[in-house]
């Protein structure tokens, strides 16, 4: 496995295993008005990042694992943008929080492009 699918399996495979380890942490960026309640959301998330995790580390389905990756990547934005939203009108979020809050949605799209030029590596 190339190095750049290599670096993403595990960094997929660690993010979803954090949503079972610390599920707490992610409720914040699961808006309430999803259905199904945020533990289900934080769960199916997290089996997603571990199943294209999975088939990032295997040969046949690298390709279709890395866009998935990307996909994935994209379908998590708006929630990183409600947590943003969220911090911003809080009064009890520190500055800290809303900064890094903020901070965090450029990087949505290295992980875009980190999957994308995984997905045409051999």
């Amino acid at each position: 496995m190339n190095s750049t699918a290599t670096s993403l399996s595990i960094f997929l495979a660690a993010a979803g295993a954090s949503h079972f380890a610390r599920p707490k942490f992610f409720e914040q960026v699961v808006p309430p008005q999803l259905p199904g309640g945020r533990a289900a959301w934080i769960a199916g998330s997290g089996a997603a990042e571990l199943a294209v995790a999975a088939a990032i580390a295997v040969p046949r389905t690298r390709q279709a694992g890395c866009l998935a990756a990307a996909a994935l990547f994209v379908g998590v934005f708006p929630g990183n943008v409600y947590m943003a939203a969220r911090a911003l009108r809080s009064p009890r979020a520190s500055s800290a929080k809303k900064a890094a809050t903020v901070a965090r949605l450029p990087l949505q799209a290295p992980l875009v492009l980190w999957a994308l030029r995984a997905s045409r590596q051999r």
